[in-house]
């Protein structure tokens, strides 16, 4: 995004913050690399440095703010008194939750001195435009990046009642209220979104088309537990019938999981050993899931896919798909298979997508 304002404007005066090993050369904005999923003190150091720039503006000053998935972990400046380190245990517990982005986003802005409304609040009265690649289900402007342009709906009451609805302790005093939608601070600010998931499912609906495949997209907001989805679709799959030409069902959204084991992998890859198990080496159905930025969880694949065979290949080599779920380890299993995909860095996101090919069966 940075790169693309440089090539229609020409030299700016910037600041982006980008996960580590996702940066691109630029001509004058300056990028700093941050840690992702889980806050550090480079991004925190952003931040602070996002806001002093911002600070002292008048009406007659302009300001560009580009905004996209993972913009949460990495603009993170913890309210004081609350440490880094205490904001970090309480990601960390989120994360590691099955938390939906739409919770997690809500108790993040309610420790932040950026999210929430906040940017536009320093902002003021200059005239403020976000431009935002949206990777949430439902496109809300409030949950992208948690929301540091827009007013926020929600209060210090639902931030608490979320962390104790997954048990995650917090320091007294960490919570403090967002700006609300109604706030006169951000009269000036007009926040867009430029992308979003259902772009992605479009793009991939098109190519299908021109390859000669039928398309259904069966949702484009999907949420909830992996396993649980991939259930639901195998159901679908399995009672979806391919008459003449093959047809492919496209999904998108964001899946959550509850991480117990010590393993690597990801929502997408949960995503697909439930999907083989639930399609029980059904002969015409093939699947692939990853995450839009390259990053499927906790490891440098992006997701991975699956066909007829793939649970007679992991009893060839003695891999439990149910023991390495339980174990959180779907990185280990399609590695072993040779089936996971990895993109490298994509530099950008519109989050989850799900693409199953069932063949007209024989």
């Amino acid at each position: 995004m940075a790169t693309a304002v440089e090539n229609v404007w020409g030299p700016v005066e910037g600041l982006v913050v980008t996960r580590y090993g996702h940066g691109v050369p630029t001509r004058s904005i300056e990028v700093v690399e941050a840690g992702h999923p889980l806050p550090d003190a480079s991004g925190r150091d952003a931040a602070v440095r996002a806001l002093r720039m911002v600070s002292g503006l008048n009406e007659y000053d302009f300001v560009l703010a580009l905004l996209s998935g993972g913009g949460s972990a990495l603009w993170s400046a913890p309210v004081p008194p609350l440490t880094l380190h205490e904001k970090q245990a309480i990601t960390r517990a989120l994360v590691l939750s099955s938390a939906s982005i739409d919770e997690i986003n809500c108790v993040r802005k309610h420790l932040s001195t950026i999210k929430g409304g906040r940017l536009a609040a320093a902002a003021y009265p200059a005239r403020l435009l976000a431009l935002a690649i949206s990777d949430v289900a439902g496109d809300d402007l409030s949950v992208i990046a948690s929301g540091p342009t827009v007013g926020d709906p929600t209060t210090c009451a639902d931030a608490a009642a979320i962390l104790a609805k997954y048990s995650v302790a917090f320091p007294d005093g960490a919570l403090v209220e967002s700006i609300k939608p109604n706030d006169p601070r951000l009269a000036r600010a007009d926040t867009r979104i430029v992308a979003r998931g259902a772009d992605a499912l479009a793009a991939a609906a098109d190519e299908a088309h021109r390859l000669g495949l039928v398309t259904k997209i069966i949702g484009v907001n999907v949420t909830g537990d992996a396993r649980r989805v991939a259930q639901a679709h195998a159901e679908i799959a399995r009672e979806t019938r391919a008459d003449g030409r093959p047809l492919v069902l496209l999904s998108g959204g964001e899946l959550t999981l509850n991480v117990k084991g010590l393993g690597q992998g990801g929502p997408n890859r949960e995503y697909l050993l439930a999907l083989a198990e639930g399609l029980r080496g059904t002969s015409n159905i093939w699947a692939l899931a990853a995450d839009t930025d390259g990053i499927d969880g906790s490891d440098d694949a992006a997701g991975a896919w699956i066909g007829p065979d793939t649970l007679e290949k992991a009893r060839a080599l003695q891999l439990d798909p149910r023991a390495i779920a339980i174990e959180n380890d779907s990185g280990r299993f399609f590695a072993a298979l040779g089936q996971a995909i990895a993109t490298g860095a994509t530099r950008t996101n519109v989050n989850d997508f799900r693409a199953i090919l069932i063949a007209p069966a024989v």
